[in-house]
């Protein structure tokens, strides 16, 4: 048996402000920090072997805090584009309650909940600039549905996280609420209609414990 740990980074300050995040780089909030070390308290005694987050300085602080929290600074992490939250594009930064107002609500509730409804674009993507750099242009988003960020996200777990786990090594994944979304999808085999009812909380560890064929023995997501 193996186990797979998710969280949610704390809450950050666009959280706060009820701000549209994607991938706009913001920082944690000081209850976004306690989030993540109440998250590391849950997760005292459990054994990780390497650790996963994006390139978005949220998800790393919080990475951060828990890894120190657990006395795990030595453990590999890795920093991936692929893991980051996913695009809400020309949205990014708009206070939500104002575009329910200029939208409507349910345009606002397909953009947010719906698997493949796609916000407004950017004029351009995200290119050339800080950890997008070395990165082909043509594979930046201008914008991403749920379905779009989740076929970025699921290569990198068949590809780089679920191998360790087949090696019998726990596995923490630090990312975002769209991210696990998308993780949980693929997990637990939800419809495309169904996961417009999940929801990530902050700094809440969703710990699945898998068998040798990664299938799922148990998990607390519903506790």
């Amino acid at each position: 048996m193996v186990k797979l740990i998710m969280v949610r980074h704390g809450e950050s300050i666009a959280n706060a402000l009820n701000r549209y995040t994607g991938w706009s780089d913001v920082n944690l909030t000081k209850m976004g920090e306690q989030q993540a070390h109440q998250a590391a308290k849950q997760l005292k005694g459990m054994e990780i072997e390497h650790v996963h987050t994006s390139v978005l300085k949220r998800a790393i602080l919080t990475a951060y805090l828990i890894q120190d929290d657990l006395n795990i600074n030595y453990v590999p992490i890795t920093k991936t584009w692929r893991l980051n939250e996913r695009h809400y594009g020309a949205l990014r930064g708009q206070n939500k309650d104002k575009t329910r107002t200029e939208y409507g609500v349910e345009q606002v509730r397909l953009w947010r909940r719906s698997y493949y409804t796609m916000p407004p674009k950017l004029s351009k993507p995200d290119a050339n600039v800080g950890p997008y750099k070395y990165l082909d242009p043509k594979v930046m988003p201008l914008s991403e549905s749920l379905f779009q960020a989740y076929n970025r996200i699921i290569p990198y777990y068949i590809d780089s996280v679920a191998p360790r786990l087949l090696d019998g090594k726990n596995q923490l994944i630090v990312a975002h609420g769209s991210t696990i979304r998308a993780l949980i999808k693929y997990l637990e085999r939800i419809s495309d209609k169904d996961i417009d009812g999940v929801e990530v909380a902050n700094g809440k560890p969703l710990i699945y414990e898998l068998d040798d064929k990664l299938e799922i023995i148990k998990s607390n997501r519903n506790e």
